[in-house]
């Protein structure tokens, strides 16, 4: 009997999968696919309406693993009118350039179809159902059962040997709670109409920067200067719009440094290294892998290490040391200094070592995380993760070069908040939200949280009947079984249980795994739990190598 695969979900995740899958060589299968939205390949952030025009993607043409073909391959086959519809002058197109959100979009949808053509030609099944929303999963003795509600016609239930529950980041589809105030800046829809007034964003990275800018292209322009630079020019009656972020440091990210690619491997803090702390079972984990943190960090840059005292560094001074000057200079000021220095050695090809060896850190440490016990978690959490998270976090230099611009004109501000402040998201002026801060209340008559995507738990879980059955339930802490960190998935995206055949079910929805693998972000993660999912399911159906010609490809399209 032909194995039946079902995909929840048609963003990176699925795509990279269903790559990985078919690169195997399977020949005997049929695929569903199922998408909520009208387009299969995009995933939420990089679809329209979700996104505004103006938004950036975080990761460069170069960081995007291939699909069958790369990014800068396919912009090159673009005609220089394609470009200019997605908003991409031809002389920007390079394995550098950061592009809009939604450019991003048409290059992984167009890939997807791709895919499918390559699906159909090796005589795989593959049947992709956009307009269609899984609302249950359930596993039974034949297999697993989703429950399908199209936008129109009947709800249905349909069985699948093999399930992938790829169904991304989490978010209303009307983040509006009350008036005026919005628990993410998604769909970036609902902002564009929003009246010029002052806006209060919680947050002040990449995701405060897509709402300050979805704001500020609503009521105005960004006009590129013959510096690199750009200017903000409001529109008339948009007097009133300005907006103030903030965040309990009151610093904003970075602008992107290069490095090279491929990375250099590590020497000291190397993944073997790691793993090998790992099975020690020791109490003093973080502390040890900091250890062979500093020691690689000091190879790499001894005159930064001298500079942060990194050879008597705890975790804790150097979680407060990193951030110390930057903290102590006005954000702007540092903006511009920091933006000058970055496109500067992007133009020479120059690296700080430094910078670039803690960006090849981060997932190697990131490993111990699920080893951590409570204590040395909430370590990790205040002061190593947050040294990562910004270094890997830096955005593209257009980002910084606007929120300089709104700022010279003006409209935009940045708040440091501190550890003590609160949030009044029921006002009695009756919009909006404020911030309790330092004896203060700010309010703002339009308040939006864009603090990103927040690691979930299993009581997030979109599909109940897996709950119920005990099938997804939460990772409990090594040794603290009252600690909650995400689903409890095996290495292979798998839920840990005894309910389940070996590969019948796969979750590799990011939100879910955040807890455990809290460098687990975008494109990147979407390819590498990819790699994983398809070859497991390529072994779990005895997928046999098939050859595929150029013109089979053509004529199943």
């Amino acid at each position: 009997m032909t194995p039946s695969i079902a995909f929840v979900g048609a963003g990176p995740t699925t795509l990279y999968t269903l790559a990985a899958l078919l690169a195997e060589g399977v020949a005997d299968a049929h695929i569903t696919v199922f998408e909520r939205r009208p387009t299969a390949g995009m995933g939420m952030p990089y679809s329209p309406g979700w996104n505004d025009p103006a938004m950036l993607a975080n990761i460069a043409s170069i960081e995007i693993p291939p699909v069958q073909e790369t990014l800068l391959h396919w912009l090159e086959r673009q005609s220089s009118r394609e470009l200019e519809a997605m908003g991409v002058a031809a002389h920007q197109v390079s394995e550098r350039a950061f592009l809009p959100r939604l450019v991003l979009g048409r290059y992984f949808a167009d890939q997807f179809q791709g895919l499918v053509r390559q699906a159909k030609a090796a005589g795989v099944s593959i049947e992709i159902r956009t307009g269609c929303r899984v609302i249950d999963a359930c596993n039974q003795a034949d297999g697993i059962r989703l429950t399908v509600a199209p936008h129109l016609g009947f709800v249905t239930d349909e069985v699948f040997d093999h399930v992938v529950l790829a169904t991304g980041h989490q978010w209303l589809s009307d983040p509006e709670v009350r008036k005026g105030h919005f628990l993410s800046p998604w769909p970036a829809s609902k902002l564009s109409p929003l009246p010029p007034s002052q806006v209060g964003i919680l947050g002040s990275s990449l995701t405060a920067i897509d709402a300050a800018v979805a704001l500020a292209v609503a009521h105005g322009d960004f006009v590129e200067q013959k510096n690199g630079d750009v200017a903000y020019i409001p529109r008339r009656g948009a007097e009133g719009f300005g907006v103030t972020m903030m965040s309990r440091k009151g610093l904003l990210p970075e602008a992107d440094f290069y490095f090279p690619l491929p990375h250099a491997p590590l020497t000291v803090c190397t993944e073997a290294a790691v793993t090998d702390l790992i099975a020690r079972e020791n109490d003093d984990l973080l502390d040890q892998c900091f250890d062979l943190f500093r020691q690689e960090l000091t190879l790499a840059d001894p005159d930064y290490a001298k500079s942060v005292d990194l050879a008597d560094a705890t975790v804790e001074s150097f979680g407060e040391t990193y951030f110390a000057v930057r903290a102590a200079t006005d954000p702007f000021v540092w903006a511009r200094r920091n933006l000058d220095e970055a496109r500067r050695n992007h133009e020479s090809r120059f690296t700080i070592p430094w910078r670039d060896a803690i960006l090849r850190m981060h997932e190697v440490v990131g490993a111990i995380v699920s080893y951590l016990d409570d204590q040395q978690f909430e370590r990790f959490e205040r002061w190593l993760k947050p040294v990562f998270v910004d270094n890997y976090g830096a955005v593209p230099h257009a980002s910084i070069a606007r929120l300089l611009a709104l700022h010279e004109a003006g409209r935009l501000q940045v708040l440091a908040l501190g550890e003590d402040y609160r949030v009044d998201a029921q006002p009695d002026e009756g919009c909006g939200g404020a911030i309790y801060h330092k004896g203060l209340r700010l309010h703002f008559p339009v308040f939006i949280e864009a603090l990103g995507q927040r690691p979930l738990s299993a009581g997030d879980f979109p599909f109940p009947s897996l709950i119920a059955q005990g099938i997804i339930r939460d990772q409990a802490a090594a040794g603290e079984p009252t600690a909650v960190r995400g689903v409890a998935l095996d290495d292979a995206f798998r839920p840990i249980t005894d309910q389940l055949p070996p590969d019948r079910l796969f979750c590799p929805s990011l939100p879910f795994l955040m807890g455990q693998r809290p460098f687990a972000q975008g494109v990147t993660s979407s390819h590498q739990m990819g790699q994983i999912v398809g070859a497991s399911l390529a072994r779990a159906i005895g997928a046999a190598p098939a050859v595929v010609t150029p013109l089979a490809i053509a004529q199943a399209a």
